[in-house]
Formats: C-alpha cells, sequence, structure tokens
C-alpha cells in the first residue's frame, strides 16, 4: 500500500472511530510506528487531526458528538431519494434493524408518525429521532460508543442481537464491490453488521451510487449476505450489468 492510500485509510478509519493509537495502527496496516506516526505528522499539517501522546483524534469532533451532528453528509440529495424509497419497503407493525449513518438516519427522519413499529438501533442520533414518537418501540443495543458516526459498536452491541428475529434491516456501508463485497472502515464494526444481517429475515443495503465499485479498509463479506441493494439513479450502468450477472436484486430510487 502507497504512504498516501494507507493516509487515505487512517483518516477514513478516525473519521468511524474518532481516535486511534500508533501502536494500533501500526499493526493493522503492518508497518512501523515510526511510519505511523510520520503519517499522522503529515494529516495533522493538513488540518485533518490533532496528534495525542500515543495516537491521534480527529478535528472537530467534540463539536460533532456536542451537536449530535454526523461528520459525514456527502451526497445527502442522494441518501433522501433512497431513504424515501425505502419506506415502500416498511409497513406499520413491523421489527425493523436501522443501522447507523446518515442514509439510515434519513430513513429515521421519515418513520415519524409510524404507528405499532418496533425499531432496534445502534445509533444514538435514531434513537433520538424516534424514541418521542408514541407510535414507534426504540430498542437501543448496548457497545462501545464512536463519536463520529454516534454509534455503538464492539462485540457488545453484536452480543446484544443473539437470539433476536427482526423482519427488516437496513445496513449502511462504507462500500461496496463484488470483489471485496461490503466494506468498512473500522474491524470492531464488521461483528456488529454480520450479527444484524443474521438476527433480520431480509435484509436491505443503503447506499448511494458513489459507494459502488469502492472499498474501505475491512470487509465483512460477500455481497449475498444480503438480499436487496437499495442505491440511486447516478448507478453505472456497468455495475447494473455486473449485478444482474451475479442475481443480486437492485433497487433504483428516482
Amino acid at each position: 500500500m502507497l504512504a498516501t492510500q494507507r493516509r487515505e485509510k487512517i483518516l477514513e478509519l478516525l473519521k468511524e472511530d474518532g481516535s486511534a493509537k500508533v501502536i494500533a495502527l501500526a499493526r493493522l496496516f503492518k508497518v512501523t510506528e515510526v511510519t505511523i506516526r510520520q503519517d499522522l505528522d503529515k494529516l495533522e499539517k493538513e488540518g485533518l487531526v490533532v496528534k495525542e501522546h500515543g495516537g491521534a483524534y480527529l478535528k472537530n469532533v467534540e463539536d460533532q458528538v456536542r451537536t449530535f451532528s454526523l461528520a459525514n453528509q456527502e451526497n445527502l440529495d442522494k441518501k433522501e431519494l433512497i431513504a424515501a424509497k425505502c419506506l415502500e419497503y416498511i409497513q406499520e407493525g413491523d421489527s425493523i434493524i436501522l443501522d447507523s449513518g446518515s442514509t439510515t438516519t434519513e430513513i429515521a427522519k421519515r418513520l415519524t408518525g409510524y404507528r405499532h413499529l418496533t425499531v432496534i438501533t445502534n445509533a444514538l442520533n435514531i434513537a433520538l429521532i424516534l424514541g418521542a414518537q408514541p407510535g414507534i418501540e426504540v430498542i437501543m443495543t448496548g457497545g462501545e460508543f464512536k463519536p463520529p458516526t454516534l454509534s455503538l459498536t464492539g462485540q457488545k452491541a453484536a452480543d446484544f442481537f443473539r437470539g433476536l428475529n427482526v423482519q427488516k434491516l437496513f445496513l449502511a456501508t462504507a462500500g461496496l464491490s463484488l470483489k471485496s463485497g461490503l466494506t468498512y472502515p473500522s474491524i470492531s464494526d464488521i461483528v456488529v453488521k454480520k450479527a444484524m444481517i443474521d438476527a433480520a429475515d431480509t435484509s436491505y443495503l443503503v447506499a448511494d451510487s458513489t459507494k459502488i465499485g469502492k472499498s474501505a479498509f475491512a470487509s465483512l463479506g460477500a455481497l449475498s449476505l444480503i438480499d436487496y441493494i437499495i442505491t440511486d439513479s447516478g448507478i453505472e450502468e456497468k455495475h447494473k450489468a455486473l449485478f444482474r450477472e451475479h442475481e443480486i436484486e437492485l433497487i433504483v430510487a428516482n
């Protein structure tokens, strides 16, 4: 991996977890601690992170948590279209899992007014959006808090789903491709996403078209783990053809 690619992956991880230790990053990327410190020096000079003893944290992460705002707000128009399409697959009386993420947050905003709906989530902001709705029962997982995504992660979050049987899952991803499958910047999320999939009868992957054909650091597994992909009309024809060829159900929001 080139140095520029490694720094991009480190920044992706910090945007997901909020902070990281030098020793953990060195182990993760299989390089020396000196190399990681040089990477963090470069990212700090670019104004993206703040170095601290033994590691670094994402710049402005405290403000994001204080205002309950998500770090990743790119392509919001596409995410809003996807969220609106998802409502066609949610009926009153359903039990659903809403994964953490900006697209799933847009889904949550549109569920206000629903009745007899059970929502299980690992996202604090989604719980706050829906928690005061009289017709919606909100259940939260436990786990380790990740400031940039306002989410709970790790083995404790994954264990929460053990033995549950939920009708529908709306799952987020950082990147998806036929080669790498479903990918995420943070390894701690992998066990949680897998547990969500195992607990759901039907899994809908919600991903805007800019994520298709891209890969993040850690792979959850093949696209065959999910039942449907819901994306926007910006998806390239070559990706549509590949999904059809591999019998992957695609839903396009216009």
